[in-house]
């Protein structure tokens, strides 16, 4: 078996093939699938990038802990990942949340997290920088998250919807930045628009997608004390978010106006799709839109009834998508013509 040794740091090659392949199909639905799309330049950060962001967020969402412990547990892991802080000294920490990791996937991922941050040392300096720059965003993004919805016996709602903004930006709108900035790093013409067009698209497509996760995970949400939704709109409805769930049909107004406003942010998902130029990468990049579109779509039709029922696009329309992507080459024709149908 060979390895390589990097700044004084060794990590096999099969452990950095198994985070790619076993660790994170098991912890992805649809990513796993998109990425494989991946010139192989591009595929090494990004899927290092997501293990990191979701072992961040499996500490995050381990609510058998309570949220100061968990908030001085995803400080500690920030400042692992960001170098500050030793290896051993994170992985101590991390090891109580390992198994209370109901999902087997998220456990073997926190489990393989020193992995992780041996490979991050080895990426080279420019990616490192930018995988520090997005996972810090993405830590602070679950840090207020929890420090906002603290008491889960209580439904809490975002004051504005600048703060919902933010959020939707730190988790996820930052991913698109990153995304974008490696692919003009590592993919010759990667577009037809500038870096700074692709950038500005990139950051409202992953705010749109985190809006869509909301709009789908609203009941759960409400049930474990979080309204994503502005407070300020609800009282404009005379509407408390403590009675979202047993009245939906006063919350429609309100859901429907930040659903419209997701199908918006799917827009630029789609014009920044189409400027790119490399084939593989307008697959990997489009295919989120395309699931997103789907769900919206699903979501619209259940109307009221999708606060109480899961609205999952099925895992085979996921794999119907990416059949049909393959086999046209991810022409524009196709892609506007598949998004168009999905959003019916």
């Amino acid at each position: 078996m060979t390895s390589r040794t990097i700044v004084g740091v060794t990590a096999p090659d099969h452990r950095r093939r198994r985070l790619q392949t076993v660790i994170l199909r098991s912890v992805s639905r649809s990513f796993y699938l998109s990425i494989r799309f991946l010139p192989e330049q591009l595929r090494e950060s990004i899927a290092l990038a997501y293990l990191l962001a979701r072992s961040t967020d499996s500490v995050a969402d381990t609510t058998e802990i309570s949220n100061l412990v968990r908030i001085e547990t995803l400080k500690m892991l920030s400042d692992g990942i960001q170098g500050k802080a030793s290896r051993d000294v994170v992985v101590d920490l991390i090891a109580s949340f390992v198994p209370l990791q109901a999902n087997k996937g998220e456990r073997q991922l926190l489990e393989s997290l020193p992995d992780c941050l041996d490979w991050l040392e080895q990426i080279e300096q420019a990616d490192r920088n930018d995988i520090r720059v997005v996972l810090e965003k993405i830590t602070r993004g679950q840090m207020l998250d929890l420090e906002r919805f603290e008491n889960p016996k209580e439904i809490r709602a975002l004051g504005t919807a600048a703060d919902l903004d933010e959020y939707t930006y730190l988790v996820a709108g930052c991913v698109g930045e990153f995304w974008t900035r490696l692919c003009f790093r590592h993919v010759p013409n990667v577009a037809s628009l500038s870096e700074d067009e692709m950038l500005a698209l990139g950051k409202r497509y992953g705010m749109a997608l985190q809006l869509v996760n909301v709009l789908r995970d609203a009941g759960a949400d409400l049930r474990a004390g979080r309204c994503y939704f502005p407070e300020y709109e609800l009282i404009a409805a005379h509407l408390a978010a403590l009675q979202i769930l047993p009245e939906p049909e006063r919350f429609q107004p309100i859901y429907r106006t930040w659903l419209e406003k997701a199908k918006a942010g799917l827009e630029c998902g789609m014009q920044y799709s189409q400027a790119i130029e490399n084939r593989r990468v307008r697959c990997a990049t489009v295919l989120p839109a395309l699931i997103g579109a789907r769900t919206l779509a699903l979501l619209e039709n259940a109307g009221a009834s999708a606060l109480h029922e899961a609205v999952k696009v099925p895992r085979r329309q996921v794999r119907g998508m990416i059949l049909s992507l393959a086999l046209t080459l991810a022409s524009r024709r196709q892609i506007n013509a598949m998004f168009k149908q999905l959003s019916q």
